[in-house]
């Protein structure tokens, strides 16, 4: 597993860290569970030293290499540096006398890597976008990714054995934006840790994160990225100022200081909202389960999301979603009773969304344990058995497939150069 600028074990919920970390993570374990040995490669930082290999489960290694001196480069100042991490794997794999036989890469920049590895060790290389700059562009502004992502990105839709994506919505946007040959792309959905994410007693769930028993409490987990639509959600909840003791409470971002979420509480006070939405910062995963039990519903207000993992963790929790109509959401919210969807993006459709399930759920007895069930098909180990198939299918077309020319690596130089956009130059 390549997984270049981010760790499976960052703090989740930061920047650069969220539902594709807990897929990488959950995804190797299950395959080490299975008896499959699954190095994966990221960036050292975070108290983790490049070159020193930590095992992170069963049969599961995290090797943190050196990429880039600047901690807090943006991920397109990171490429120039991408050589330089695969000359770092490539040391550690030659030290370790290693052969690998399925290379998967996880985000643009690691999907660079893979297919350097793919050439220089002849393995099948799979590729997971997570996300896609084209629909970036369209949902954040065409300023908000860089053009030698898009340029990658084509490259790895065309050159990559396989692709793996976790809804249908995100094989279509790559149909359509990259032309992707709809053949070698696979939809496996996300999963999620059934035995984690369990119902806790609302009563208590309640007590414990400081809320009264008769609020209304509408939950919003994630980053705070433009894309995930807290703004939306917090002009939704403005809307809704008949219905009493309503409280929005917003897990994910940095501290006080992070300027995403000063933004946020700024917004709140222009709407008249700021004493009814409670910032809570990051939470452990591990307090996740009490917080969504607590809460009345989960509200993901999303403008693009390639699956939506956080839905998934609150329907295991039995609580019903109020979302957009982004990555798997119209598939997760099908059963009556365990959500609603937004028609659009407008934040008074979203408001709508969030008051119909707070009726169902007056209309209702509380229906926790069918909202679960509707969901128990979404576990990590069938996830991991669907990727172990494709990468079968991989490894059998991969002795007859021609080897795939990767233009911008030059082994002996060990540099990227120019992919064409003409803004990269040589490390």
């Amino acid at each position: 597993m390549i997984s270049a600028h981010s760790s499976p074990l960052g703090r989740l919920g930061t920047q650069d860290t969220g539902g594709m970390s807990v897929y990488i993570r959950e995804l190797s374990r299950q395959m080490g569970l299975r008896g499959h040995r699954v190095d994966i490669y990221t960036r050292a930082g975070d108290g983790l030293a490049g070159g020193d290999a930590l095992r992170i489960s069963k049969n599961v290694r995290l090797v943190p290499l050196d990429l880039g001196p600047d901690v807090d480069a943006t991920k397109t100042a990171l490429y120039p540096h991408l050589a330089r991490f695969f000359h770092a794997l490539e040391r550690f794999r030659e030290q370790e006398d290693v052969r690998y036989d399925v290379i998967h890469s996880h985000y643009w920049l690691s999907g660079q890597a893979g297919l350097w590895a793919r050439k220089a060790w002849g393995a099948p290389h799979l590729t997971t976008f997570h996300t896609l700059a084209a629909v970036k562009k369209l949902v954040c502004g065409p300023e908000s990714q860089s053009d030698v992502r898009m340029v990658v990105e084509r490259h790895l839709a065309a050159a990559s054995d396989r692709i793996v994506v976790t809804c249908d919505r995100e094989r279509d946007h790559l149909i359509r934006h990259y032309d992707a040959d709809a053949g070698r792309v696979t939809v496996i959905p996300c999963g999620v840790d059934l035995d984690r994410f369990q119902p806790v007693d609302r009563t208590a769930a309640r007590k414990h994160i400081g809320a009264g028993p008769k609020e209304k409490l509408v939950l919003y987990v994630g980053r705070l990225a433009p894309e995930k639509g807290l703004d939306r959600l917090i002009r939704a909840v403005a809307q809704l100022g008949h219905i009493s003791e309503l409280r929005l409470i917003v897990v994910g971002g940095d501290d006080e200081h992070d300027p995403a979420r000063r933004r946020m509480m700024d917004l709140s006070r222009s709407c008249g909202i700021a004493g009814r939405v409670a910032f809570q910062g990051r939470v452990e995963q591990s307090e996740l389960p009490r917080f969504y039990s607590a809460a009345d519903l989960l509200a993901l207000p999303s403008s693009y999301e390639s699956f939506g993992m956080v839905a998934l963790e609150a329907l295991a929790c039995g609580t019903p979603v109020a979302a957009t109509r982004v990555g798997a959401m119209e598939q997760l919210l099908r059963s009556y009773g365990n959500g609603r969807l937004a028609p659009d993006l407008q934040p008074a459709s979203l408001a709508t969304a969030i008051e119909n399930v707070l009726r169902d759920r007056a209309a209702l007895p509380p229906r926790t344990a069918s909202i679960r069930r509707s969901i128990a098909d979404y576990d990590w180990s069938r996830v991991a058995a669907d990727v172990l198939r494709v990468y079968d299918e991989s490894l059998a077309g991969a002795a007859n497939a021609a080897q795939i020319g990767v233009p911008g690596f030059h082994p002996k130089a060990g540099q990227p150069t120019c992919c064409g956009c003409g803004e990269l130059t040589p490390a």
